[in-house]
C-alpha cells in the first residue's frame, strides 16, 4: 500500500514538472523580442483607455498578445514597469511637439503671454490623451506607489532636463533654477486630475493663470 502511495505521488510530481516545463519561455531571437515588446505596448495602451491602471492585468495582457504568462516577465517584472512606459512614451510624444513648437518661434519676439499659450496648448492636448483620460489621481498615485523608486527618480530627472532643453530656448532670468520651475509644471499637472474638484466652469481660466504665474516669474 506505501508503494503505491509513493508511485502515485511520484507520479503527480512529475506531471506538475511537466506542466511547468511546457510554460517556461523560450529564448527569442532580437526580432522576436522587438515584435512582443511592440505588441505588449500596444495592448497595454489599449487596456489603459479601457479598464485604466486597476483593472488592467498580467493575464489579460499576455492573453491578447497570445505569450505565456512566464514571457511577460521576460520583459516587464511587473504589469506598473510596462504602463509606466507605455503612458511616458505618449507624454514624450507632445514634449517632442511642444520643444518643436518653441523651436520654430525661438527667434521671434518672445511675450509671457505667447509663452504661456504655448504650455497651455501643451496641458490641453495632454488631458485629450485616451490614456490619460482614464487616469485620476488615485490611480496615478497607485502607479507611483508601486514603481521603484528609482524609476521615478529617473523619470522627474528626464522631465527636468526636458524642461531646461526647452527653457534654454528663450532669455530667462539669470537667477532661475530648473529644478524649481519643473517642480511647479508637475505640481500644475497633478492639479489638472483634479478638474471636476475645480470645477469645469473655472477650470481652463485657473490653468492658464497657473501657468502665466511662473511663466512670469522666469523671463
Amino acid at each position: 500500500m506505501t508503494k503505491q502511495i509513493h508511485a502515485i505521488i511520484l507520479t503527480i510530481n512529475l506531471n506538475l514538472v511537466k506542466k511547468d516545463v511546457n510554460v517556461l519561455p523560450k529564448s527569442y531571437s532580437d526580432q522576436e523580442r522587438e515584435y512582443i515588446i511592440k505588441r505588449l505596448k500596444e495592448e497595454a495602451a489599449k487596456c489603459l483607455a479601457q479598464y485604466g491602471i486597476r483593472r488592467t492585468t498580467v493575464d489579460e495582457l499576455v492573453k491578447r498578445v497570445n505569450i505565456p504568462k512566464g514571457t511577460f516577465y521576460l520583459f516587464y517584472k511587473s504589469k506598473e514597469l510596462l504602463l509606466f512606459e507605455v503612458i511616458q512614451e505618449q507624454h514624450e510624444a507632445i514634449n517632442n511637439e511642444l520643444a518643436a513648437a518653441l523651436a520654430e518661434i525661438a527667434d521671434k519676439p518672445m511675450s509671457a503671454d505667447i509663452f504661456t499659450d504655448l504650455i497651455y496648448g501643451f496641458f490641453k492636448q495632454t488631458e485629450d490623451m485616451p490614456i490619460l483620460r482614464m487616469l485620476d489621481t488615485d490611480e496615478v498615485e497607485l502607479l507611483i506607489r508601486k514603481l521603484p523608486r528609482e524609476v521615478v527618480e529617473a523619470h522627474l530627472k528626464d522631465d527636468t532636463d526636458t524642461i531646461g532643453q526647452m527653457l534654454a530656448y528663450f532669455p530667462l532670468r539669470k537667477d532661475v533654477d530648473v529644478k524649481v520651475i519643473s517642480a511647479a509644471f508637475h505640481a500644475i499637472y497633478f492639479a489638472t486630475l483634479h478638474k471636476a474638484e475645480i470645477g469645469e466652469d473655472g477650470y481652463d481660466e485657473a490653468l492658464r493663470a497657473l501657468i502665466y504665474g511662473i511663466v512670469t516669474q522666469i523671463m
